[in-house]
């Protein structure tokens, strides 16, 4: 479906979106049927896709243009007839587009089909092949999607911009079984194993409301499921199955209906959850039906299973009403993020949001500082041309936009803006937006309202969209907090030998939730003087962070070691970057460690590069070796 309050904005306009080659402002794609096969052999995709496409012109384009990147395209039909097409030289780091030449231009409104015939390459970027020996139980292989941001093109020739949503079927051959991002329609034709290949069953998805091209999700490989909720389900390796359930089971329906109650009923009929193998790249994706997660959430003690709320507030956010382009992902992310900390607080209590969101800060204060105040990709709505979103993601658009739409909040109330919360959703669904669409809506909702409309008039619009650096700090509830920084505080007095009568004890801690331990730990990383490498030793020593299953914590201990040069955590740190593969672990683990000890840092990446993601590789290779 085409974006914008209106059929499409784009229509007669330059695009809005800086990262696609398509011309989606002359055509749309309305409907793509994916008939693929899952080669586990040769690690490749290979079959047709069929897409329709309305004019939004009459007759002005005799071309469609697609997006591709390494893309192996072997023919094209449009309405089954034979078409002249080409792949134009690649444009990093946007790829080939491919352009398609049409007889005559299209009348608007019209449809038409264009069937491309494709397997995809070792170059694709979308998809990571893991041998058996990758695998926990090391029987079978492994195969899965990542889209975000503009990956999709990788897979299929497409409109890889989320200003551009289709419904979509997925018919996908496989030896193993599969998941994708749709309504499973069933298993069947199965076809026997020859020599070259072995017995394949077709597996049928149904995507019927319209999504983004990087919502487009695959998944195969030894998988499981069980029931954790009357309308959820998790799918995982055999073995992971039962720590997976228990995980999740007790919470999974609490959020879906806190959600409902802060927004509206849930489209999307079931929320399920693949938790993947290691080696995914992020916390979670938000991929319609089933959300991709870490198994770093899956951590023994519920401590990380918020990530899930985070996925499933995307059913709005995201999923229903998208950015329309990845210079407005704050409309993703930061609106996703206010929704995950609103049925956080509707579970555990208003304080917990708060609390929730002094760790965000946190993760802010991160990324701005590495990145620098004066830095575009620290602005709310950043500039994208020519630039590959991927080198913009960090944690602003999560929590710089968690921040703002936070601030909206208390200016004009929390009981009003309550009602402004499920207009905006239902203004945009099936929709994408920009930031302005948002400001002009926001605006309107408010205009009959004499006191609210006061309040926005004097808001600095254009220092919250454009000025790089902190946005103001809100005065969050520290209530949670404050035995955290007091710990911390003793520890700091520890190292400064302003209090040496001080002595840890596990008794410490005790009392804690994981979140608790996360913020004391971030504390400490905040101290312009690193805690000296015997305290950092007598830490984990006494509180057994490093033994830990859960990754958050021994991440953040980690760093903290290896900015105090502890040796002690250096070959920990190696072992753990070869197990996970979650970037908001690795990149910061890696850049530690080649600060302490480059030639470990190195040797780790050399031998564990295969295990990453793509994404993540690329990513760890500009941060280890600068780029190419």
């Amino acid at each position: 479906m085409a974006s914008g309050s209106k059929e499409s904005s784009a229509v007669g306009k330059a695009k809005r979106d800086p990262n696609t080659l398509s011309n989606y402002n002359h055509f749309i794609t309305t409907h793509t049927i994916a008939n693929l096969e899952i080669d586990f052999t040769k690690k490749q995709l290979f079959g047709n896709v069929v897409l329709h496409l309305k004019s939004l012109t009459n007759g002005e384009s005799q071309e469609i243009v697609l997006d591709s990147s390494f893309v192996d395209v072997q023919d094209v039909k449009v309405d089954g007839q034979k078409a002249k097409w080409d792949l134009a030289a690649r444009s990093e780091p946007f790829g080939s587009p491919l352009s398609i030449k049409l007889n005559k231009g299209v009348e608007k409104n019209k449809q038409v089909e264009v069937d491309i015939a494709l397997s995809t390459t070792d170059k694709c970027t979308a998809l990571q092949w893991m041998t058996p020996e990758q695998t926990s139980n090391k029987k079978h292989p492994y195969m899965f999607s990542q889209c975000q941001a503009i990956h999709a093109r990788s897979i299929f020739p497409c409109q890889d911009t989320p200003d551009v949503k289709s419904t979509v079927d997925f018919n996908i051959r496989s030896p193993l079984p599969v998941l994708a991002s749709g309504l499973p329609t069933g298993s069947s034709d199965f076809q026997h194993a020859d020599k070259e290949s072995p017995a394949t069953l077709l597996y049928t998805f149904k995507q019927q409301i319209p999504i983004p091209s990087y919502l487009f999700a695959v998944a195969a490989g030894d998988l499981a499921s069980a029931s954790i909720g009357p309308r959820s389900t998790v799918w995982t390796g055999p073995e992971e199955l039962g720590g997976c359930k228990w995980e999740l089971e007790n919470d999974m329906e609490k959020f879906l209906v806190a959600a409902e109650k802060i927004v509206y009923e849930y489209a999307w009929t079931t929320y399920n959850v693949l938790v993947l193998p290691g080696s995914f790249p992020y916390g979670g994706m938000e991929n319609p039906i089933y959300t991709f997660a870490t198994p770093t959430i899956i951590s023994g003690d519920k401590q990380n299973i918020d990530v899930i709320a985070h996925e499933l507030a995307h059913s709005w956010s995201g999923n229903l009403v998208s950015n329309a382009s990845w210079e407005h992902f704050w409309l993703n992310e930061g609106w996703t993020v206010y929704l995950e900390r609103r049925i956080q607080a509707a579970i555990h209590g208003e304080p917990y949001r708060d609390f929730s969101a002094i760790i965000g800060w946190k993760a802010l204060q991160d990324s701005v500082e590495r990145m620098g105040t004066e830095h575009e990709f620290t602005k709310l709505v950043v500039g994208l041309e020519g630039k590959d979103p991927d080198d913009a993601f960090s944690s602003v658009p999560y929590e710089k936009g968690f921040v703002f739409l936070y601030y909206l909040e208390k200016l004009v109330g929390k009981e009003k803006w309550d009602q402004f919360v499920p207009h905006y959703f239902k203004t945009f669904k099936f929709k994408s937006l920009d930031s302005y669409e948002f400001k002009s809506t926001l605006l309107a909702f408010f205009s009959s309202d004499a006191e609210a409309s006061k309040k926005l008039a004097g808001l600095d619009w254009d220092k919250w969209f454009y000025a790089p650096g902190y946005p103001p700090k809100p005065d969050f509830d520290d209530s949670l907090v404050r035995v955290c920084y007091d710990l911390a505080d003793r520890w700091h007095a520890l190292a400064t030998g302003s209090s040496p009568d001080f002595t840890p004890s596990a008794d410490d801690i005790a009392p804690w939730t994981g979140n608790q331990c996360v913020v004391f730990l971030e504390k400490m990383q905040t101290w312009e003087k690193p805690l000296p490498a015997n305290l950092v030793d007598l830490m984990g020593e006494k509180y057994n962070f490093a033994r830990s299953q859960n990754v958050e914590l021994v991440s953040r201990f980690f760093v903290i070691g290896l900015k105090a040069r502890a040796k002690s955590v250096y070959q920990p740190t190696s072992e753990l970057l070869g197990r996970v593969g979650r970037m908001k672990f690795v990149r910061p683990l890696y850049r530690g460690l080649n600060e302490a000890d480059r030639e470990l840092a190195v040797k780790t990446f050399e031998e564990h590069k295969d295990f990453y993601h793509p994404i993540c590789r690329a990513m760890v290779e500009k941060d280890l070796f600068g780029e190419k």
